[in-house]
């Protein structure tokens, strides 16, 4: 994991908050799978919280953006791992 603002090439951008449960069981599960992925914390920057808002179109957290421009608002564990095919 790397933090960053922009979502990355080639990898899963997750934009969350430290406090925000979901986002850490998100992490856990992308770690646990060995996954490549960069987190963008939405708390340390109003403009990374503008751009995860823009993505989804709600300021709901998580907010997990796969290598093919999808992405997930809030998503279970089931559907992150169909996502990824595992």
């Amino acid at each position: 994991m790397t933090d960053s603002l922009a979502p990355a090439a080639n990898t899963i951008t997750m934009y969350g908050a430290d406090w925000c449960r979901d986002c850490r069981r998100t992490e856990s599960l992308l770690n646990d799978l060995g996954v490549e992925w960069t987190k963008v914390d939405v708390e340390a920057s109003a403009e990374a919280a503008a751009q995860a808002q823009a993505i989804s179109g709600r300021t709901n957290i998580p907010v997990v953006v796969f290598p093919d421009g999808s992405h997930l608002v809030e998503p279970s564990d089931a559907a992150v791992k169909e996502k990824l095919g595992v």
